[in-house]
């Protein structure tokens, strides 16, 4: 390792040493964080990419950077059964996460002083590795991703993500201005961080920097933590869509979606996407997602991180989307609720909602979008089946046609063609939504 790179990591670790990351207390549980819940859910990825849903006990998850526990505390709620194994540099990291771990009463656990580089001498194959906040700290993200891969499954998915060197550019800007001033060359103290608070305040208000990076909370309670993760912080590097890419390409891995995807559709960047000058409507449709991705980029910066799922270069889809399926395909299908859907809080409220003959806001449960999600009354007594367990399809239309024996226009027996078609296309809106997911059974 290079001197210049070695003395980087070791600022790096000191700087978590004496501040570790992220501060948030033991006693503090995820478990009705459902948006975090959903992301760490290993099922959420592995169904987007294979169209399959697979069981998390006995799975192996890693959670490299781990810092004091937190996501490692997500990942073990998300994931009923799995073993979890978290590393870090910062000894005083891994100390605060077998704490956290342990309070909550998770004990299949590992935690380890170890870098991402030497993953290899844990003896494991992982079938998730969270990657959080880390990799734009690699003076080389591709390496890392090398290193992570190596010890990922076939089938293993890997999330990770980098600073966007767009939106975060006033922060790049404030830490160039710190590092002239001193305040970097060693591991940043409480008289750093107060030279930080001084100075931004000594600034007139309307100084663009100021104006684009200062707030109260960096004078709170949580002010160390802020300052240093953003003012004084240790090896921060932004990066550009390209640059992901590019990085995914060196170390042979291949993009499966943005983690936030639903935000990074370029089409509804527009005001009428379905119609568009002649230009744009033959041309968008034709590039790919690389380019998709940079467009909104450089239209709309507003996500931090660019955070990403990704995992072994696979030969072909595999699956045929549920938009193309025929009916006998559907005839087959096999119906899952998300795990994330299945609280007591949901069950009593879908429950109060069909016997008040109410719609039911599915989206107030469990949404990665702002598009608020209705399910009628009559269709939503389709769910209840799906809290105790997947389904078929077909006992699904058997339980809608109990519940409405006798079409209310004809007064005749409810046809069993319509009842497929009003579930199949429920279906379809609740999948693509991410409340459902549908397996193709052969």
């Amino acid at each position: 390792m290079a001197s210049a790179t070695f003395e980087l990591l070791e600022k790096i670790r000191q700087q978590f040493d004496s501040c570790p990351y992220p501060r948030i207390t033991v006693d503090k549980s995820p478990n009705k964080n459902t948006k975090e819940l959903y992301i760490h859910n290993l099922l959420t990825s592995y169904y987007l990419r294979y169209q399959k849903v697979t069981d998390t006990k006995g799975k192996v998850i890693l959670d490299a950077g781990c810092g004091t526990g937190w996501k490692s505390l997500v990942l073990a709620e998300a994931n009923p059964g799995a073993k979890i194994v978290g590393v870090d540099i910062s000894e005083q990291s891994i100390n605060l996460a077998r704490q956290r771990l342990a309070y909550h009463g998770f004990d299949n656990t590992e935690f380890h002083v170890l870098s991402v580089e030497d993953l290899p001498q844990l003896d494991y194959q992982f079938d998730y590795i969270n990657c959080d906040e880390l990799l734009y700290l690699f003076p080389e993200p591709a390496e890392a991703l090398q290193a992570m891969k190596a010890v990922l499954k076939p089938d293993g998915i890997i999330r990770s993500n980098l600073h966007s060197s767009i939106q975060r550019f006033n922060y790049f800007r404030a830490q160039k201005v710190f590092t002239i001033m001193g305040l970097m060359d060693e591991n940043p103290t409480e008289l750093e961080m107060d030279i930080v608070i001084e100075f931004m305040k000594a600034l007139k208000d309307n100084i663009n920097l100021k104006a684009e990076t200062w707030t109260s909370n960096y004078e709170g309670e949580d002010k160390q933590q802020n300052i240093l993760m953003n003012y004084l912080f240790q090896g921060d590097k932004g990066y550009t869509i390209t640059d992901m890419f590019t990085a995914l390409r060196k170390a042979d891995l291949e993009f499966i979606s943005m983690v936030n995807w639903r935000q990074w559709n370029l089409m509804d960047l527009f005001k009428e996407p379905d119609n568009l000058p002649v230009f744009l409507a033959m041309s968008l449709p034709e590039i790919s997602i690389e380019e998709q991705l940079q467009l909104v980029e450089l239209l709309h910066p507003i996500h931090r991180l660019l955070d990403f799922w990704c995992g072994h270069p696979q030969e072909s889809q595999t699956f045929v989307p549920l938009t193309e399926w025929t009916d006998s395909n559907w005839q087959l299908a096999k119906v899952h609720l998300h795990p994330q859907l299945k609280t007591p809080k949901f069950k009593e409220e879908l429950i109060h909602y069909i016997r008040t003959h109410t719609t039911f806001p599915i989206s107030n449960y469990l949404s990665q979008t702002e598009q608020l999600i209705w399910v009628d009354s009559s269709m939503a007594i389709c769910l209840i089946p799906l809290l105790d367990g997947p389904q078929p399809i077909k006992s699904l239309i058997e339980r809608w046609k109990q519940c409405r024996p006798i079409d209310p226009i004809t007064l005749e027996p409810t046809d069993e063609r319509e009842g497929f078609n009003l579930i199949k296309q429920m279906l379809l809106n609740l999948e693509n939504c991410d409340f459902l997911m549908v397996e193709r059974q052969s």
